[in-house]
């Protein structure tokens, strides 16, 4: 467990928008901070930091929470491993009670697979610097590949021994468990339940995270057998999902942001290579056909894409239309085409950074116009195959979600192509026509579920006591809802004031509103958390903030503290000189902002009581109990008039 002086050191060492900035393209509006959501796929930012209170809030999916809250939910570490992500980040040296070693058995499920990569990653370098096959086999052959020891260290590269359970048989020795070994590919069982190793004589290219951790592993061999695959790759994994993982990203992503370009290979090599040459903004899909979710990965840091193809003709062709997906996340795509026989491995390392980035610079060209040159000629002359290219190619352009790029590429290729622009116009309204009538079914076949099988409310979302009476309506539900996070809000904002109204003295309004609701039973399980919590603190001294609930170690009531600070928009500071309109600040009369809150709430518990009432009232039949429930219910009735009559005269005053 790390020690509470640990925590609060990491604490005030952490930038959220340092933090956040490594996964999202942020830009300064106002006090805040903007990007698109890491955690949905839209295409005007929804996502807002604020580094003032030391949170972010994603309007798209509701997340939000503090710098620990992001990592537990983009990398789905625990909360102690997003506070060691921090404390390695701002080299704050962590203090535990119990050593973590001695733990290993109480790790999680997900942490154990990551350890055990880990080890793998170290063994495969140890066994290439530290042994004799090693350092004549693997580290010979990235020798020869042009790699620098420090690139070799850099990206974790090793060599896994041509022996059939050499790796497999010290992991266990060292007391990894065969179940992990297992899941995480590294070993393979036999029939008779033993165990050998999936990697053996192969040059080894560790993956990892986006946060940098070893997930997964691509093994070459080196030798000639055209019946042995060139390349073993891990299989899926709880840690490893291939769709959703780009080689190299986690060493790329600062240049990547920097250079606000992404450049795409295809191979590990070419990765390491073009980065080792100083041009660090480089990527691959991990042997893998791109994906929607390997774009919206690099979307969030730029977007623009420069696919780096090698000089093979047919592998071109045959990725074009795979290409589209990009154009469709509204990014911007440029190919290169490197000379024949030359990949960006190859042709880097023969002319140097310097002519590199020339020769991507002066031979660059957008995707749309790249595609269009290339299905020309090989449509040639005849008017059939013509055809077919200019409806594949207005395919592409109706996938651009920019309609004034769209049309820039609709005037570009018809003079390319020599057909009348309006012609491509008219078949590319045919097709978003075509799409939007398609999109507009969906969505009615979707309505017309929902109002076949509406979806009930969460069932936590309120609390109720056993025994009482049906349920209240959904919108009555909603109201009071909004009632309780409305106290949550001036709790989270004004509790620790001291009260300035009737002579009231000495006295914080947080105290005073947990006092003034005892009576109270809140209905969300939330707010009746947060309240709950607000009160053991100030039954023990403390005067809780707004910090102490954006880092709660219960995520609820962390969600509920960011929903009620957040707010997606903000006021211009010239909005009264435009329009001469101003906007009532609840500040400045705090009783009747604080007494309304308060009574509002009992009005509406008291409305509930009534109705309850009523309804107890209609099916009792006993003359004496309808007696008992009906003074019961006159002298609700007296309260509630006492409540709208207080509520009436401090609004008004």
């Amino acid at each position: 467990m790390i020690t509470k002086a640990t925590v609060d050191r990491i604490m005030e060492a952490t930038d959220i928008v340092e933090v956040i900035g490594d996964f999202v393209q942020l830009k300064k509006r106002g006090a805040n901070y903007i990007g698109l959501s890491p955690f949905s796929n839209e295409r005007t930012p929804s996502f807002t930091v604020s580094p003032a209170k030391g949170i972010f809030k994603d309007f798209s999916s509701s997340k939000g929470g503090s710098a620990i809250t992001f990592l537990m939910e983009m990398e789905k570490f625990t909360y102690p491993e997003a506070l060691k992500w921090l404390a390695k980040k701002y080299g704050i040296e962590v203090e535990e009670t119990v050593e973590s070693a001695e733990n290993r058995e109480e790790e999680n499920h997900r942490e154990s697979l990551m350890i055990v990569s880990g080890f793998a990653a170290k063994f495969f370098q140890d066994s290439m610097w530290q042994t004799d096959e090693g350092q004549s086999i693997g580290l010979s052959y990235f020798k020869e590949r042009g790699f620098t020891p420090e690139t070799i260290r850099k990206f974790e590269l090793g060599y896994s021994p041509d022996q059939w359970e050499a790796f497999t048989s010290q992991a266990i020795k060292e007391g990894y468990q065969p179940q992990f070994l297992e899941e995480t590919g590294l070993s393979v069982k036999r029939d008779n339940g033993s165990m050998y190793d999936r990697y053996r004589g192969r040059v080894m290219f560790p993956i990892h995270s986006f946060t940098g951790r070893v997930i997964a592993f691509g093994g070459r061999t080196l030798k000639s057998d055209k019946s042995v695959p060139k390349y073993v790759n891990s299989p899926e994994s709880e840690i490893y999902h291939k769709s959703s993982v780009l080689y190299g990203l986690y060493f790329a992503k600062k240049a990547i942001r920097d250079a606000d370009d992404c450049y795409l290979v295809e191979g590990y090599a070419d990765v390491v290579s073009v980065h080792q040459a100083g041009i660090e903004n480089v990527v691959a899909s991990s042997g893998t056909s791109l994906t929607v979710e390997q774009i919206r990965l690099i979307g969030r840091l730029t977007k623009n894409v420069t696919i780096l193809y090698d000089g093979d003709a047919a592998g071109i062709k045959a990725s074009l239309r795979g290409l589209d997906m990009i154009l469709e996340e509204g990014l911007n795509v440029k190919v290169v085409l490197f000379p024949d026989g030359h990949d960006p491995d190859s042709y880097v390392r023969s002319v140097g950074t310097n002519a590199f980035k020339t020769y991507i610079d002066q031979n660059k060209k957008d995707f749309i116009l790249y595609k269009t040159g290339i299905l020309l000629k090989e449509a040639g002359n005849d008017p059939i195959r013509k055809a077919g290219v200019i409806r594949e190619i207005v395919e592409s352009i109706a996938k651009i979600p920019d309609s004034i790029k769209a049309s820039v590429f609709v005037k570009e290729c018809s003079h390319i192509m020599q057909i009348d622009e309006r012609a491509l116009l008219s078949e590319l309204n045919k097709m978003r026509l075509a799409k939007s009538k398609k999109d507009s079914q969906q969505q009615y076949n979707q309505n017309q579920r929902a109002q076949q099988h509406p979806d009930a409310p969460p069932e936590d979302l309120f609390f109720d006591e056993p025994g009482t009476a049906a349920a209240p309506s959904t919108e009555k539900r909603e109201e009071a809802y909004n009632q309780e996070r409305e106290i949550i809000r001036l709790l989270l904002l004004y509790g620790n004031r001291m009260i300035d109204w009737d002579g009231i003295a000495n006295t914080y309004i947080g105290p005073f509103i947990i006092a003034e609701l005892s009576d109270v039973t809140f209905e969300s399980t939330s707010c009746k958390d947060f309240v709950e919590d607000y009160r053991r603190e100030v039954e023990n001294g403390v005067l809780p903030d707004e910090q102490h609930y954006i880092h709660h170690k219960d995520k609820d009531i962390v969600d509920l503290t960011v929903t009620m600070l957040a707010t997606r928009y903000t006021l211009s500071e010239n909005w009264y000189e435009m329009h001469k309109i101003t906007v009532p600040d609840e500040q400045v009369n705090m009783k009747a902002t604080i007494l309304g809150a308060i009574f509002h709430l009992k009005k509406h518990k008291v409305a509930q009581i009534l109705e309850n009432l009523r309804k107890e009232l209609q099916n009792t039949p006993s003359e004496q109990d309808q007696e008992i429930l009906l003074n019961q219910y006159m002298r609700m009735k007296k309260v509630e008039k006492h409540i709208s009559d207080y509520l009436g005269s401090v609004i008004l005053k």
